[in-house]
């Protein structure tokens, strides 16, 4: 007997197990390209999950047995499996016919892979240089509260410090009084920019997507929507219902973006020309004049895809570079940090003796 509480379960590990669900969704796919009918492919899926029955409360079982379920109800296979899945996988098995379907699971694989891949990239260009600049803080904070203030109270209040030395004693003071007043307004700026990537939208956006890390999260929305976009126009729907049905379930920033797109399109612009009169540079000025022609031209379905796999792995790429440079910027940063603590250390020292002698 399944309860509830199993049902749930069963939801969130299959929602976030994402490597096992695209395991899931190949071999569905490739049950159904070997003449099975869905009912007997899920059935097959649910007795391997299952232990042929023996774990009948498995949570992959308990999806496999629920979509048949819903399928017997007369749902579409994108409707059965709708809350059991992101949004935006719902979306790319959004098909007609049992052809179409196959073509929709194997893509769903593809575009996740994909955005993982993006997503890792992502986290690397950002994570890193984050740390770093935590590091940097919190050496400033060590040198100006525990090391120079001992320094400073050898030499007494009398003394008149000189280069780098002068610097650090004006760091322990400012240390002292301000850190908290620092502190908060660091995690203040980070919480604005995480808050202003997924929401900020408009024309000043636009000239802050060229800049870190505003330009890495450009790139991640724009490569999982246009691997996305050429799924759903290769299992036969249209750029226009395709583009809708895309904004329906983004966030802020890329809703806006593809429904001021959509008004050039209602408007006679084909994909590239209407992505173009936005004025957002998204993707960006290459893939936008590679649309353009593509869009009028026959087999745009398979130049799309093609556009989409070459973008992704140019965008991989250039998240890579990113992440390189910001690290090698992080790290230039810390060193200098270290190197100006130690010099200064050095000419209290110094100064100190001179004084002392």
């Amino acid at each position: 007997m399944t309860t509830k509480l199993d049902l749930w379960y069963a939801k969130i590990v299959f929602r976030l197990n994402t490597e096992k669900r695209m395991a899931t969704a190949r071999k569905l796919a490739s049950l159904l390209r070997n003449d099975f009918t869905l009912m007997d492919a899920l059935g097959r899926l649910e007795m391997i999950e299952s232990h042929n029955g023996k774990k009948p409360n498995e949570p992959f079982a308990i999806v496999m047995r629920e979509w048949q379920k819903n399928l017997e109800k007369g749902m579409s296979f994108s409707d059965a499996t709708r809350g059991w899945v992101p949004p935006e996988e719902t979306l790319l098995v959004t098909s007609g016919n049992l052809s179409d379907l196959v073509v929709a699971l194997e893509n769903v694989s593809r575009v996740v892979d994909g955005t993982q891949r993006i997503n890792r990239a992502m986290i690397s260009a950002i994570a890193y240089p984050l740390f770093l600049l935590l590091l940097t803080f919190g050496i400033i904070m060590l040198v100006g509260i525990y090391l120079v203030p001992p320094l400073a109270e050898i030499a007494g209040d009398g003394m008149i410090w000189r280069g780098m030395a002068s610097s650090l004693i004006w760091l322990s003071e400012f240390s002292v009084k301000y850190w908290f007043t620092f502190l908060f307004g660091f995690i203040a700026i980070v919480c604005l920019i995480w808050l202003t990537l997924p929401n900020w939208t408009g024309r000043l956006r636009t000239v802050f997507d060229k800049l870190p890390p505003w330009n890495v999260y450009k790139v991640k929305m724009s490569v999982g929507w246009l691997m996305s976009l050429s799924s759903m126009v290769a299992a036969g729907i249209t750029i226009p219902d395709s583009m809708r049905m895309l904004a329906d379930t983004s966030n802020r920033y890329l809703r806006n973006i593809l429904e001021d797109t959509l008004h050039y399109i209602a408007n006679g612009d084909n994909l590239g020309n209407a992505l173009r009169n936005t004025g957002r540079e998204f993707p960006n000025k290459e893939i936008i004049g590679d649309l353009a022609i593509y869009a009028d031209m026959n087999s745009f379905d398979e130049n799309l895809s093609r556009v989409a796999n070459d973008y992704f792995e140019e965008s991989v790429r250039k998240i890579e570079s990113i992440s390189n440079a910001m690290n090698s910027i992080g790290i230039l940063l810390v060193s200098g940090i270290i190197a100006w603590v130690v010099l200064g250390t050095f000419q209290m020292q110094d100064q100190i003796t001179n004084v002392l002698t």
